[in-house]
């Protein structure tokens, strides 16, 4: 069964994000909010939280995993970026976005869209989700938490406990989360693509 924290949405409780990131340290696999929905998210070199993902998901080997960064720091060290790009994605973060980018070598291979050697990273702006990344010290490897068959994304702790009790290690509830995955922007080829529109306003990167 998973564990279940119930945190603050504003100041979540150090002791409860300790707890939580032990469990992530340790091999975990949790569901925690984001600022557009609740995600799931492992370590970067846990390949069984990244297999549980794909099952639990049911992706295919086209999906763009997305590395959540605490900042630009954390970021600059994993995607290859130019100063053009950095400008444009430092105007809209923190915030509900993914960008899209050619990944570094500190990303393992098993995380890159295999064809395009990319990756997804983004900086979020929701005190628990940011609470989490501080404790830990490194990027989370994260999916938006969408079940096959589902339009939208679970948007409460306890559906996510109880859809996915034995599947996860760990449910993070802040109180009801959004229903809208991120807005993803395709930065791969050095011009903004929007592949996806989500909770993020697309127009900063319209041309």
């Amino acid at each position: 069964m998973a564990r279940y924290f119930d945190v603050h949405p504003a100041d979540p409780q150090p002791r409860s994000i300790a707890q939580a990131v032990q469990i992530l340290r340790d091999g975990g696999l949790i569901a925690y909010p984001t600022d557009s929905c609740f995600a799931l998210g492992c370590t970067l070199g846990n390949r069984d939280g990244r297999d549980r993902i794909v099952r639990i998901r049911q992706l295919g080997d086209k999906h763009n995993f997305t590395l959540m960064c605490r900042d630009f720091a954390q970021l600059g060290q994993l995607v290859h970026i130019d100063n053009r790009v950095f400008r444009a994605i430092k105007a809209a973060t923190p915030g509900p976005y993914t960008f899209i980018l050619p990944a570094t070598s500190e990303v393992p291979h098993r995380l890159l869209q295999p064809k395009k050697r990319t990756v997804g990273v983004r900086i979020c702006d929701h005190p628990v989700a940011r609470a989490l990344l501080a404790e830990l010290g490194e990027p989370i490897m994260t999916s938006t938490l969408l079940l096959p068959d589902e339009e939208e994304p679970l948007t409460d702790g306890w559906q996510v406990k109880e859809a996915l009790d034995h599947q996860v290690d760990a449910v993070i509830d802040s109180g009801e989360c959004g229903v809208e995955p991120t807005t993803v922007v395709d930065f791969s080829e050095g011009y903004a693509e929007i592949i996806r529109v989500g909770a993020g306003d697309p127009a900063p990167f319209e041309a």
